[in-house]
C-alpha cells in the first residue's frame, strides 16, 4: 500500500468516525464514555493523517 493510498484510507475511516460521534451526541441513550472514545480515536487518526501527511 503506498503511503497516499494509506493515508486516503485513514481520512476515509476518520470521516466515518466523525459521523458516528454526530450520531452517538444525538442519541438520548449513548454513555458519553463511549463518546469520548470515539473522540480519542478520531483524535489519533489525525495526529497520524498529520504525522505521515508531513513525512
Amino acid at each position: 500500500m503506498s503511503l497516499s493510498s494509506h493515508i486516503t484510507e485513514l481520512r476515509r475511516k476518520h470521516e466515518h468516525l466523525s459521523e458516528k460521534v454526530e450520531t452517538a451526541q444525538r442519541s438520548p441513550g449513548i454513555d458519553d464514555l463511549e463518546v469520548a472514545a470515539l473522540k480519542k480515536q478520531k483524535l489519533r487518526l489525525k495526529e497520524e493523517i498529520e504525522r505521515l501527511s508531513h513525512t
